[in-house]
């Protein structure tokens, strides 16, 4: 037979309240604690999650909406947040959106149906409409119309020092290569101020901003190279957009980096154990992850928190620059 709480409560010699505090993780007495949770192993003690969400008016479980898990970001992304959230007890559903509205509102309204207690969501959507303050909702990288917390990377900075690192490294005519949504969101800086920076450090800057999404990336930046043969050093606004431009680049014929020096955004790898895909701005993956979760288990508390939270960025060498010009 299942063992029940009362079974727990019985032969840690506490009350069935101190059981419910330490399975809840409400403080309690160490020696209480102790006794519950060796009682809860030798009973294998399994509390049901769903019973006690109807109690306490929590289902214990977030869900996270992604654009696609086929992007190693993404997927990088939903790995730690997967794993903040199960140091807290905490469950995870996915949502692969395929950039749908449509799936990202089904998502909304289970929490408004008290089936998930929060949502972390990356989304270009057009959900502004459904997105209020009072939802318990983390959004990465875009803000809202409304005042809706949200976790992002220094784009700003990544933007400053892709121009740096490209001047550093002797680049004199720079490109800026990417594109975007009408969805207003953080990584717009990332054009807007490598593009400032390079004016700043007297390089000339050329730019190819498409309108996403782009069908032919590769044929775009053809076309853009051969109109601008001068390139020599190209920041791109993702590590994926960075492979489309270093295949471009080869098949004119030109070499990477001896000819163009190519730094994306984001900070891929294959593998934690491999380099990464490009020479790239890093974004603390980790840490965004950990802060959103952190974050919206604290709004689902009652506590108060920053609207904007913003994460250091840095550069990290693979094999697509060459070596700073002393």
């Amino acid at each position: 037979m299942k063992a029940t709480m009362k079974d727990v409560a019985k032969l840690a010699g506490v009350g069935v309240g101190s059981v419910s505090r330490v399975i809840n993780n409400v403080p309690v007495k160490e020696s209480t604690a102790s006794k519950v949770k060796a009682a809860i192993k030798e009973l294998n003690y399994e509390p049901d999650i769903y019973a006690r969400g109807l109690k306490t008016n929590k289902t214990q479980t977030v869900a996270l909406i992604l654009p696609t898990v086929w992007h190693p970001f993404f997927s990088e992304f939903a790995y730690y947040v997967e794993e903040a959230l199960e140091e807290k007890n905490y469950k995870m559903y996915l949502c692969n959106s395929d950039g749908k509205s449509a799936k990202e509102y089904e998502y909304i309204q289970m929490v408004k149906q008290n089936k998930v207690d929060g949502i972390i969501g990356i989304t270009y959507s057009d959900i502004d409409q459904y997105i209020s303050t009072t939802l318990p909702f983390v959004s990465i990288d875009r803000y809202f119309t409304e005042d809706v917390i949200y976790v992002t990377a220094d784009n700003i900075a990544g933007g400053k020092i892709a121009a740096n690192e490209l001047k550093k490294r002797g680049a004199k005519n720079v490109a800026f290569i990417g594109g975007h949504q009408e969805i207003p969101n953080e990584t717009k800086n990332r054009r807007k101020h490598f593009q400032l920076e390079a004016e700043r450090l007297g390089l000339n800057c050329a730019v190819l901003d498409l309108n996403e999404p782009i069908s032919d990336l590769i044929s775009e930046v053809e076309k853009f190279l051969i109109a601008h043969p001068e390139i020599d050093g190209i920041f791109t606004i993702t590590d994926l957009a960075a492979v489309d431009v270093i295949k471009a680049i080869k098949k004119l014929e030109k070499r990477v980096p001896e000819d163009i020096q190519v730094i994306g955004f984001d900070g891929l790898k294959m593998t934690l154990a491999t380099e990464y895909l490009v020479s790239t701005i890093v974004q603390p993956v980790e840490e965004m992850a950990k802060t959103a979760v952190a974050l919206l288990l604290d709004v689902i508390q009652g506590k108060g928190t920053p609207s904007r939270t913003v994460l250091p960025v840095f550069f990290a060498e693979g094999n697509t620059t060459k070596n700073v010009i002393l």
